[in-house]
């Protein structure tokens, strides 16, 4: 970990530290680990990784999930710190305020190094709130039948690897990773989500949030 001093973010309202306290419990929930905060003047973008390879070779695509928040003042960031430290301050933060204290340790994650592509998207189409959640779901179940009572890392990364590195039916070669990250970030409502890519990257956006996926080994 390292010390970053910055000042604290300004939000326009309230209900935005709210909702960033939601998404970051969400994220902690399956990753117990870094929150990437991005801004570059009026928007904040916070990054979690929902999954990602931790073994050499492993199939599993890195998915990471991404809320953007207005900020009523411009501000220019790029840290990745804990969530946990994050989570405490909004913990800490009065049913009124508006501001967030940037932790002040960061630490060094693969994943917050790998940047979406800013431009280059192109729209494959939509898909539904309630396939990708029912892919989601299934996918869930069929883990849940596969890992044993007592499994080691290296049965539930296989595991994770093979079911939600596996290809969505008629989505393009979108990993099933991708409804999985949907659903426990609460990114599903009863609509649709557009669907774009870029090379080896795919997006899934509504105005819940988007989920990033990249495809391929590694990181």
């Amino acid at each position: 970990m390292s010390d970053v001093l910055t000042q604290p973010l300004q939000f326009t309202d309230h209900r935005d530290l709210d909702d960033l306290r939601t998404f970051a419990t969400r994220a902690r929930a399956v990753d117990d680990g870094a929150i990437r905060l991005s801004a570059a003047g009026p928007v904040l973008a916070a990054y979690v990784c929902v999954l990602r390879p931790r073994l050499l070779g492993e199939a599993t695509p890195t998915i990471l999930g991404l809320r953007t928040v207005g900020l009523a003042e411009p501000a220019e960031l790029d840290v990745t710190v804990p969530l946990s430290a994050v989570l405490d301050r909004l913990a800490r933060a009065g049913a009124d305020d508006v501001e967030l204290p940037v932790p002040p340790m960061t630490v060094t994650e693969s994943w917050a190094g790998v940047g979406a592509p800013r431009s280059g998207w192109v729209q494959r189409g939509t898909l539904s709130d309630l396939a990708l959640r029912q892919a989601a779901e299934a996918g869930i179940t069929e883990i849940a039948g596969i890992i044993p009572d007592k499994p080691g890392a290296l049965i539930v990364n296989n595991a994770r690897a093979t079911v939600w590195g596996r290809a969505l039916a008629d989505a393009g070669g979108l990993p099933a990773g991708a409804a999985f990250a949907a659903l426990t970030l609460g990114f599903l409502g009863d609509g649709e989500q557009a669907l774009f890519q870029a090379g080896r990257w795919f997006r899934l956006s509504s105005g819940r949030g988007h989920v990033l996926v990249r495809t391929g080994s590694g990181l």
